[in-house]
């Protein structure tokens, strides 16, 4: 089929009309908070443990497969489905997250940042090669449940999947969660309190070591929770943690290092920038977004919170 061009053998801008704006504000907002869903885990480990975690965006991707392949045998084994398959990757996500802190990343807290990169991307390299060797390096797709499968109009013309809402929905009760975790609880406290002296909080008698544990394991479900329901909207596929990596820590620079509010408003400024930017500048889209963060960095230059 022939597509119009201009001479210049570009594509004109589209017409932005009420329901195509709303649609792209939407498509922003269920992208910023899938974005803050992963570098909310991120910023966690980050800010309060200090480790730089080139792994992170291998749980995201992590998360993905898990849908892919949980789903059949939960189907089999219990005769659940989507949910299911969601509760049981939870599971397994902090158990993973727990192991892996106490076998590598609890020899990270006090060596240098140099250690701990070059760790963290050995372990991409092991999650990229079981990964292969597990599930193969195919593209796979993963259907949303029949509940959610439909679409909500928009307008004459165009509509709206039901399950990118849905999407926005669990990010959004998260974050609510999250936030009231970290300000109304015991747990949050002690969270906050290790995050600013370390050695305090270890003479009051709690368990460091167990509480960062509990903030790795947390971290790493967070990204797997966002892989996982980021599958039926984004195909599964080899290295799809990668560039997930790169925005999640282009959010926590924005946000402040180790703020969950920092870390929402960020990923909300992006998941703007980065949408509108493909639609209305498609040339420069790729770019779009490190501006933002110039920009932000020579206004804010420890970003827009501090810790907390």
């Amino acid at each position: 089929m022939p597509v119009a061009s201009r001479g210049n053998g570009r594509l004109p801008p589209p017409e932005m009309d009420i329901a195509t704006f709303l649609i792209q504000c939407l498509n922003a907002l269920q992208y910023g908070l899938l974005l803050f869903l992963v570098a909310s885990g991120l910023t966690l480990i980050f800010g309060i443990m200090g480790v730089i975690n080139l792994a992170h965006g291998s749980f995201y991707m992590i998360g993905a497969y898990m849908a892919f392949a949980l789903a059949p045998i939960v189907d089999a084994t219990f005769g659940g489905g989507f949910f299911s398959t969601l509760l049981i990757g939870m599971v397994l996500a902090v158990l993973l997250g727990y192991v892996l802190e106490w076998a590598f990343f609890s020899f990270l807290y006090e060596r240098e940042h140099l250690q701990q990169v070059l760790m963290t991307y050995g372990l991409i390299l092991v999650f990229e090669e079981a990964r292969s060797l597990l599930v193969g390096d195919d593209v796979h797709g993963v259907n949303p449940p029949p509940l959610l499968a439909g679409t909500l109009p928009l307008g004459e013309m165009m509509t709206y999947p039901v399950y990118r809402l849905f999407v926005s929905g669990v990010c959004l009760a998260v974050a609510l969660g999250m936030y009231f975790v970290f300000t109304r609880t015991r747990l949050g406290m002690m969270i906050r309190a290790g995050s600013a002296n370390r050695e305090m909080v270890q003479s009051l008698g709690i368990d460091i070591k167990f509480l960062y544990r509990v903030v790795f394991a947390a971290g790493v479900a967070l990204a797997v929770l966002a892989g996982m329901v980021a599958a039926p909207v984004s195909s599964v596929y080899p290295g799809m943690g990668n560039s997930v990596l790169i925005l999640s820590f282009v959010v926590v620079v924005i946000g402040g290092i180790g703020s969950i509010r920092g870390a929402l408003l960020a990923a909300l400024l992006i998941g703007v920038v980065d949408t509108f930017g493909k639609v209305l500048l498609p040339q420069a889209a790729g770019v779009l977004v490190y501006v933002l963060m110039a920009l932000i960095l020579l206004w804010k230059p420890d970003g827009l919170f501090k810790a907390g």
